[in-house]
């Protein structure tokens, strides 16, 4: 008999894929929400790169040039190739600095309230009892006024500004944060991860920070994305009604209201700056949605 001992088949072991490159393949795979991506850096890099892009004051006042239109129009020039105001400022000049006031608005006012709501969202669904009831009283609250009255007496008090603007739509915004937090919080406490944290006497602020916290990050960062769509929404909206950044500012939703009694003979003063709104907030929800899905476990 022979003794030559059997040798044990090894499968070849696969490859670990990292969890960037898993998430990255399904972002990609939907070329809808990589649309949406490229839109949303191209705004980015407009905003940022302003004075590389004109060479325009956007708010040099020039009469002689009032009412000039775009280049591919009878009596348009390539120096004002999206044409010019009713005071004779460059469209594409107050465009592209107009870019900054809206993406400002709304990263720092996302970034207000995500900051408060997540806070908040965590303090009432972990500690529960009077904190939670109390923090939950203030969210119903809040929720309760129609966030665009709000918003509108709230500026009406302190002013138009651009500081103004982020504090109130950050302010006013936090709610549903806290809300979708305090709900993940209630149901993460019930994890086994968590309960054998407690039996191992970790203290409320390690708990809370390296185990609560992250398994809440991917519903916020979510919800952020297209949060920040709705506050530049909103943000022109109050700056069409004259109580966002106070001029001579550029800002869009401000173009738009000033551009709108000059809409049947100069069309591009409020339909351009319509078009950036439309732009950006569509580049936002398709990169948003798709971000969702791409954090979501249960989507391949």
């Amino acid at each position: 008999m022979s003794n030559t001992a059997v040798q044990p088949v090894v499968e070849n072991a696969k490859p670990v894929v990292p969890e960037w490159k898993k998430n990255y393949r399904k972002f990609a795979k939907n070329p809808i929400g990589v649309v949406g991506l490229i839109m949303v850096l191209a705004i980015t890099f407009i905003s940022i790169a302003a004075p590389l892009l004109t060479s325009h004051d956007p708010i040099e006042v020039n009469l002689d040039n009032k009412l000039l239109p775009p280049v591919w129009q009878e009596n348009g020039t390539w120096d004002h190739w999206l044409g010019t105001d009713e005071v004779g400022r460059d469209v594409w000049a107050r465009l592209v600095y107009g870019s900054r006031v809206s993406l400002s608005v709304g990263f720092f006012a996302v970034v207000i309230s995500l900051t408060l709501g997540t806070a908040l969202g965590i303090i009432a669904g972990y500690f529960r009892g009077k904190t939670d009831f109390a923090i939950s009283t203030v969210v119903d609250i809040m929720m309760a006024f129609p966030f665009i009255l709000l918003a509108l007496a709230t500026i009406a008090v302190m002013g138009p500004s651009l500081l103004n603007m982020i504090l109130v739509l950050g302010l006013t915004d936090w709610t549903q944060y806290a809300r979708l937090v305090r709900g993940e919080v209630i149901s993460l406490r019930e994890q086994e991860f968590v309960q054998a944290g407690y039996a191992l006497g970790s203290k409320h602020w390690r708990m809370i920070w390296r185990h609560i916290l992250p398994n809440c990050l991917p519903s916020v960062i979510v919800l952020a994305t297209l949060a920040m769509a709705r506050a530049i929404l909103m943000e022109s909206s109050l700056s069409f009604l004259g109580l966002g950044v106070s001029s001579p500012t550029p800002s869009w939703g401000f173009m738009m209201s000033t551009g709108r009694p000059y809409i049947a003979t100069a069309w591009w003063l409020a339909t351009l700056p319509g078009i950036a709104i439309l732009i950006t907030v569509l580049g936002i929800n398709l990169a948003g949605d798709r971000i969702r899905d791409m954090l979501d476990p249960k989507v391949d």
